[in-house]
């Protein structure tokens, strides 16, 4: 089989919020993609051996003192570029043209592109016709402008507040777009992102569910030989998945174990052994953990410090039962692509840090065991795309995502058991409307969050000082982003009155509007 890797584009990131939606639009296009940072150096440019690369946007002037450059190397391999919003205005400066501050002529969101000339990449785009012109519909965010484009580009497309909105080298495979074709508001969007990798970049497509299974089932059978991997199981969609690859891959020599830490949602332990019973044919044991994990975050309150704590707990759980088997060396888990951006886990390092995963960044140094995560470089999207074609029950793969911390993080300051038990009941009438509304899938994550606060209540005629809690629900495709769901007013008002009658210790329950960015999905 063709090696899924060797066809690939390089993204590189100037800082844009986002970057991690070209490299889902690219990997929908059935391309492989990685995301690296501006800033790292020619020799790994050269190594990546890329197809084609994209040069993302960013917030940053390209004219500023210190402003972030294009790796030479880039410039020089010869391979297609398509420099988007910053990476356009990149291109520009850094190959000879004029790119100006312009303020008062800032564009941001909506946008009419004329096109005003014809190149490969935008022959017969057109989401509307005026005056016998294309135009295009798309979505804009920047403040400075190109003035005058470098020797060899060609004015393609232009706006009332760019000029130069489109550019191409055609000779030189060079483009360059100020708008945003990632986002869903660029109409055309996916069909230029789409001409670019496959046919500019001439990249096959072979980035599909079942390649991407066969890829992976043959690397960890390599990976592992005749060894013994333990599985750190939560029943989530990762790990769930995770569990199906290695089964495929080396069937007996793969253990799960389940971690019953106390910070479960209710009755979960019970749902998820009896699901991996039903459906999986998989060896689960099953550890009960509760005052184990709920003595060690006694006084915890930080959630950095509440993550390493289950994390290093979670490893030395798994290594006491690798201690059990004959041959295990190896610890498997559900790491995705974005637990490892969001980790800050670049070889760089040039990433900032927004939180650390339990399984990314809360591992101990001295782990005996060896690290295996077969879903990595994937998007959460495609891990469930993975799952359905390797057989998962739906409800598995549509469940939410729910955090390796588990109410850890869903409870804000100290964890003790009380907080989990009111957590538990609480989040639970949340869910169960959801389902009964016909809502559970059309969010992609809810749950509610434990506030460490009381708020003055009343129950009959009597006064009530207890608890608050938030519920969270949201809209988003690679979790990279989100914006809060609009949930029906009449459905959260039954959720609130049921919380607050069923579950004593509650008086108050809030909805969490906010988006991502600024706010993570997660509250901790």
């Amino acid at each position: 089989m063709a090696d899924l890797h060797d066809q690939r584009i390089l993204i590189l990131d100037f800082g844009g919020q986002t970057t991690q939606l070209i490299a889902r639009r690219v990997r929908e296009c059935g391309v492989y993609c990685e995301i690296h940072p501006w800033d790292i150096s020619d020799e790994v440019v050269r190594e990546f051996n890329a197809r084609g690369i994209i040069l993302s946007g960013g917030p940053e002037s390209v004219i500023a003192e210190g402003a972030p450059r294009i790796p030479q190397a880039a410039l020089e391999l010869g391979v297609p570029l398509l420099g988007i919003c910053y990476g356009m205005q990149a291109m520009v400066h850094q190959l000879g043209g004029d790119v100006r501050a312009q303020a008062s002529h800032s564009e941001f969101g909506y946008a009419s592109v004329q096109l005003v000339s014809t190149a490969d990449l935008f022959a017969g785009l057109s989401d509307r016709v005026e005056n016998e012109q294309n135009l295009l519909d798309v979505w804009m965010s920047h403040g400075d402008r190109v003035e005058a484009l470098p020797e060899g580009f060609e004015l393609v497309g232009t706006s009332a507040n760019a000029p130069m909105a489109i550019m191409a080298d055609e000779q030189k495979r060079r483009y360059g777009i100020q708008f945003h074709p990632e986002v869903t508001h660029t109409l055309q969007g996916a069909t230029l992102l789409k001409r670019f990798v496959r046919d500019i970049c001439a990249c096959d497509g072979l980035w599909t569910p079942g390649n991407i299974i066969d890829d992976a089932v043959a690397r960890i059978t390599e990976q592992v030989g005749d060894e013994e991997v333990l599985l750190g199981l939560s029943g989530g969609v990762d790990s769930s998945v995770v569990a199906a690859l290695l089964h495929k891959a080396i069937g007996k020599q793969l253990t799960c174990v389940f971690v019953d830490n106390g910070l479960l949602r209710l009755n979960e332990g019970d749902q998820v052994m009896q699901t991996f019973a039903d459906n999986m044919g998989v060896r689960v044991i099953r550890v009960n953990a509760e005052d184990r994990f709920l003595g060690a975050l006694k006084g915890v309150s930080d959630p950095e410090k509440k993550r390493k704590v289950i994390g290093n707990l979670f490893v030395e759980v798994f290594e006491e039962e690798a201690a059990k088997l004959a041959n295990a060396t190896w610890l498997a888990q559900g790491t995705i692509y974005p637990d490892v951006i969001e980790s800050a886990a670049s070889t760089s390092g040039s990433a900032h840090l927004i939180k650390s995963h339990h399984n990314v960044g809360g591992l101990p140094a001295d782990m005996r065991l060896k690290l295996l995560e077969p879903l990595r470089e994937l998007f959460k999207d495609e891990v469930r795309a993975i799952g359905v074609d390797l057989g998962l029950p739906a409800p598995m793969v549509q469940r939410h995502p729910f955090p390796g911390p588990g109410l850890g993080v869903r409870i804000l300051g100290e964890v003790t058991k009380e907080f989990a038990d009111i957590l538990r009941e609480a989040d639970a009438v949340f869910i169960d409307a959801l389902y009964a509304h016909d809502l559970y899938d059309k969010v992609s994550q809810a749950f509610t969050v434990f506030l460490p606060v009381k708020s003055v209540g009343v129950t009959g005629d009597g006064r009530r000082y207890d608890y608050v809690v938030a519920l969270r629900a949201v809209e988003t495709v690679d979790f990279m982003t989100a914006r809060a769901a609009r949930l029906p007013w009449d459905m959260l008002d039954e959720v609130s009155r049921n919380i607050c009658n069923s579950i004593p210790r509650i008086s108050r329950v809030s909805y969490d509007i906010s988006s991502k960015p600024p706010a993570t999905i997660e509250w901790e």
